[in-house]
C-alpha cells in the first residue's frame, strides 16, 4: 500500500496553472491532478502564505475523496496566496475567477473552501464571469449532459447546495437560516464516528471529545456530536480554547456555535493558547476531531492522546499530522497502528458527496433525504474497510488501499 501511495503522491499532476495578480501581491494556482472521467473537482481556498505544494496535495486528496463520494472524476484544487482579511479580497477573487473561467466552463468544478465563501463570493462572482454554476465544468466534461438535463442538474445544484435547513434536527437554530453547505462537512465527520462505533463496537453516547479548530467545520462537528450524546470536553484553536472535563451541554455548544464571529471562535472564558496547549492533550479524550489547518498535530501530542485513553480520530482536515509524507507519514502510521483513524477523504467527504447527489437526475430536495444520503455514503465507505479489516487499528491503511485500487481501475 505504501509503495502505491508514494507513487500516487509523487506522480506529476496533469495541469498546473499559475497566476500572478497584476494589481496586488496575490498569487494563485489551479492544479488538476488528473482528468479521470474527463473532469476534475476541488474547492478554492485563500490563505496568506499558501504555497503550490499545499494546493497540489489537496488536489491529490480530492481524487481520493471522489473514490468515496463520486463522481468518478479527477482531483483538483485552487489556492490563492493572499490575506483573506485584506479589503481587496473580493476584487482579487473577481480577477482570479475571470482568468480560470475557461476551465470552469469546460472540465473543472470548484466551490468555496478555507476562507472563501460559496454564497457571497464563489457563486455570484463566477456568474459574473458567465459560468452557470461553479460545478458547470463537471456537468460539461464528465456527465456531458444535454442542454435540458444540464438546466435541470444546475438548477438542483443552485437550489440544493444553498438550501436553508428547515429541519431543527440538522440546524443549531433554524431561525438563523444556516445552509446545508455550511453544515454538511461537520455532519459527515460526526456521522463517521457514529458509524464507526456501530460497526466496530462501543457506545458513542457519553464519549469524551476534543475538537481542534472551531470554524465552520469544527463547530458543526461539535454540534452534531453533542446531539448524538457525546461530551465535548475541550476545544482548541490557534488563539486558545476551553476545557470542561465534565462535558459542555448541548445548549453551551449551541451558544458557542451561534456566537462565532464568522469562523472565529469567541468566548470571554477562552484559555490562552499557551496554557490550553499544555493541558488539552492529557484530559482524557476518547475521540479527537482535528478540524483546524493542516500539519498541526505533533508526535508528542499524539502520544499524550493515546496514553490518556484515545480511541478514534476522525479527520476533519487534510494532512492533519505534522508529517514528512503527505498522506501516510510516520506520525499517521504510528497512530494508525495504535488507535482507530478515519482518514479525511472518508470523514470529510460531505461537500463532495453533496455536489454528486445534486448532479443526479430529479433527486429529493428535503433535508432528511439529503443528510441521510451523505451519512449512508460515509457508512458504505467504512463498511468496505471493515470487510477487509475488523481490527480497530490500521483502518486508514486499509482505506488508502481500497481508494488506490479503485482509482487504478478508473481510466485516466
Amino acid at each position: 500500500m505504501k509503495k502505491a501511495l508514494n507513487n500516487f503522491e509523487s506522480k506529476e499532476p496533469l495541469l498546473v496553472f499559475n497566476w500572478k495578480d497584476s494589481e496586488s501581491e496575490a498569487e494563485g494556482w489551479t492544479i488538476i491532478n488528473s482528468l479521470r472521467g474527463d473532469a476534475a473537482g476541488g474547492g478554492t481556498q485563500m490563505r496568506k502564505g499558501l504555497n503550490m505544494k499545499e494546493v497540489l496535495y489537496s488536489a491529490k486528496m480530492m481524487e481520493m475523496k471522489f473514490s468515496v463520494s463520486g463522481p468518478s472524476i479527477g482531483g483538483a484544487k485552487s489556492g490563492i496566496n493572499f490575506d483573506p482579511n485584506d479589503p481587496r479580497k473580493k476584487e482579487v477573487l473577481k480577477r482570479w475567477y475571470k482568468v480560470i473561467s475557461p476551465l470552469l466552463k469546460s472540465y473543472y468544478g470548484t466551490y468555496g473552501d478555507f476562507n472563501v465563501d460559496d454564497i457571497n463570493e464563489v457563486v455570484p462572482i463566477t456568474e459574473e464571469c458567465g459560468i452557470w454554476h461553479p460545478q458547470e465544468g463537471i456537468s460539461n466534461g464528465h456527465f456531458k449532459h444535454t442542454e435540458a438535463d444540464k438546466i435541470n442538474r444546475i438548477g438542483q445544484l443552485r437550489h440544493g447546495v444553498l438550501k436553508i435547513i428547515e429541519n431543527s434536527k440538522f440546524s443549531p437554530d433554524v431561525s438563523r437560516k444556516y445552509t446545508i453547505s455550511e453544515m454538511i462537512n461537520g455532519y459527515g465527520i460526526a456521522e463517521a464516528i457514529r458509524h464507526y462505533y456501530t460497526l466496530y463496537g462501543g457506545e458513542l453516547k457519553g464519549k469524551k471529545v476534543v475538537i481542534q479548530g472551531f470554524g465552520s467545520v469544527g463547530a458543526a462537528t461539535s454540534f452534531y456530536l453533542t446531539s448524538l450524546g457525546a461530551k465535548i470536553i475541550g476545544v482548541i484553536d490557534s488563539e486558545g480554547g476551553l476545557i470542561n472535563e465534565e462535558g459542555f451541554s448541548i445548549e453551551e455548544i449551541r451558544l458557542l456555535f451561534l456566537t462565532k464571529d464568522a469562523n472565529k471562535f469567541v468566548s470571554k472564558h477562552k484559555i490562552p493558547f499557551e496554557v490550553i496547549n499544555e493541558k488539552i492533550w492529557m484530559i482524557g479524550a476518547e475521540i479527537f476531531a482535528p478540524c483546524s489547518t493542516s500539519e498541526k498535530i505533533t508526535q508528542n501530542q499524539v502520544e499524550l492522546l493515546v496514553l490518556n485513553g484515545l480511541e478514534i480520530i476522525s479527520c476533519g482536515v487534510n494532512m492533519p499530522f505534522a508529517d514528512s509524507a503527505v498522506f501516510y507519514g510516520p506520525i499517521m502510521e504510528h497512530v494508525d497502528n495504535k488507535v482507530s483513524v478515519l482518514p479525511y477523504f472518508i470523514s470529510n467527504c460531505g461537500m463532495a458527496r453533496l455536489f454528486a447527489y445534486f448532479m443526479q437526475k430529479e433527486v429529493k430536495m428535503d433535508d432528511e433525504t439529503i443528510f441521510n444520503d451523505i451519512s449512508q455514503t460515509i457508512k458504505d465507505a467504512i463498511m468496505k474497510v471493515y470487510s477487509l479489516n475488523t481490527s480497530k487499528t490500521n483502518i486508514s491503511a486499509r482505506a488508502f488501499e481500497i481508494a488506490l485500487k479503485k482509482l487504478d481501475k478508473i481510466k485516466s
